[in-house]
């Protein structure tokens, strides 16, 4: 009587699964066709990665770069108080300032006018700001190339940006001339307000909108230009009458300026649950109060919509590579079938050879993700390197200053972002490899021996 031959296990990914998937994985002479095409799965997979990786950072550079200098120069939060303005707004800033989570408080006058120069026009938007403000406006201070905000409040110059200069003609020390349609009313009609300016200060902030579009002038020269006062009578002063002198009449009465809205700049412009109802509070009634995120919400809702699609079409070239896989997997198990049927006479269950093929599959996948993980990051830390030296040696402006927001390509890795898009990748190549693994799983060691 004579034993029957018991066949040893093996556990489920064992050292022989491994053996045989990294046989698989290593070509002879006649299957290069199936290795040819391994490889240039890999090479996919590595390039889905590393452009998905370098995409993502550059918009998120570009998101960053826009978000720091928009909220540079503007608030985080807007208190605004109908069209004409309010008065008492220092008191207002300095209330505001001194709440939790509020780093700065800027009142300020702002309106509309055409500028006028030696070369052109222009309409602008002049925004009258105090020589405190600026020095809280970092971005703003820092922007200076030519001239300087010093003895700004006492002076009666203004700051405009390089484009906006280019454009006009002018420089520091020349006259920029104001136009605004809401001038004097005269028996004759409404005349308009004509001033002008000497140019004190020339910034540059990197983005067109600002360099080119903005007026920054002392607040009490643009109080007085647009009208944001009212003369109040006096407490304890009885109303001239209709013979006073001009004299009498401006003992009687008091000017008392306004601001068209006051800046609040958040300690976290991102946290905006926070100080909001607690600064509508404290502003009181007659007073709106708008976030960042709101007055630009289309513009941010664009880049969120850019960001969502790029991610989903650059995707495709990962989904096409994992189709690659699964047709190399295919190959390979026909090849492969002879080889199948032995290991299954020799006690290899169905699953074991599953596994075996997943992991040949999954083990390209894998190399081509870590291949690409460090390709994108790589190139996405020297984006602006690589552009500069691109663009260098064909002699041909790449990401032109003129045409964009910034200066030079921003990146900015997420290490969030990273993490899916390599898991996207693992998960994708790994269900690539499960319909191969599984038809392999199924052939039949009868068919197989006969191939």
């Amino acid at each position: 009587m004579t034993a029957a031959r018991v066949q040893p296990k093996t556990g489920a990914f064992s050292r022989f699964e491994f053996l045989v998937a990294g046989r698989y994985l290593r070509a002879r002479r006649k299957e290069r066709f199936v290795s040819v095409i391994a490889l240039l799965t890999l090479v996919g997979v590595m390039l889905g990665v590393a452009t998905l990786i370098v995409v993502m950072s550059v918009m998120n550079g570009f998101r960053t770069e826009l978000l720091g200098k928009l909220l540079g120069v503007n608030g985080h939060y807007l208190v605004v108080a109908g069209d004409h303005g309010f008065p008492a707004y220092d008191q207002l800033a300095q209330k505001l300032e001194a709440m939790p989570g509020v780093a700065h408080a800027i009142p300020y006058v702002e309106g509309q006018a055409l500028a006028s120069g030696r070369a052109d026009s222009a309409g602008v938007v002049v925004r009258g700001i105090t020589a405190a403000s600026i020095d809280k406006l970092a971005l703003l201070k820092t922007a200076v190339i030519l001239g300087g905000f010093d003895q700004w409040d006492g002076s009666d110059g203004v700051a405009i940006g390089t484009r906006l200069a280019e454009k006009l003609g002018l420089g520091v020390g020349d006259t920029l001339t104001l136009v605004n349609p809401n001038g004097t009313l005269t028996p004759f009609g409404q005349t308009a307000a004509i001033q002008s300016y000497p140019v004190n200060v020339i910034f540059s902030l990197g983005m067109p909108e600002y360099d080119g579009f903005y007026v920054y002038m002392p607040i009490q020269q643009a109080q007085v230009y647009f009208k944001r006062f009212e003369d109040r009578l006096k407490p304890g002063v009885s109303q001239p009458g209709v013979m006073a002198s001009p004299e009498e009449v401006d003992a009687a009465y008091e000017r008392v300026f306004k601001a068209s809205a006051v800046e609040i700049f958040s300690a976290n412009p991102d946290d905006l649950t926070g100080i909001g109802a607690s600064l509508s509070a404290a502003a009181g009634t007659g007073f709106r109060v708008s976030n960042w995120q709101e007055r630009n919400a289309t513009f941010f809702s664009a880049l969120q919509v850019e960001r969502v699609v790029m991610f989903v079409i650059l995707s495709m070239i990962i989904l096409v590579a994992a189709f690659n896989i699964i047709a190399s997997l295919v190959m390979l198990v026909k090849d492969k079938g002879r080889d199948i049927a032995v290991l299954r006479t020799m006690g290899a269950t169905r699953w074991s050879i599953l596994r075996i093929f997943s992991m040949t599959g999954f083990a390209i996948g894998l190399s081509g993700t870590l291949f690409g993980l460090a390709l994108g990051l790589l190139f996405a830390a020297n984006v602006e390197v690589i552009r500069a030296t691109v663009s260098g040696f064909f002699d041909i402006p790449i990401f032109p200053p003129e045409l964009f927001s910034m200066t030079a390509l921003p990146s900015r890795i997420d290490p969030g972002e990273v993490l899916a898009v390599v898991l996207l990748s693992l998960g994708l190549t790994f269900l690539a490899t499960l319909y191969p693994a599984w038809r392999a799983a199924r052939l039949d060691p009868v068919e197989g021996l006969r191939q």
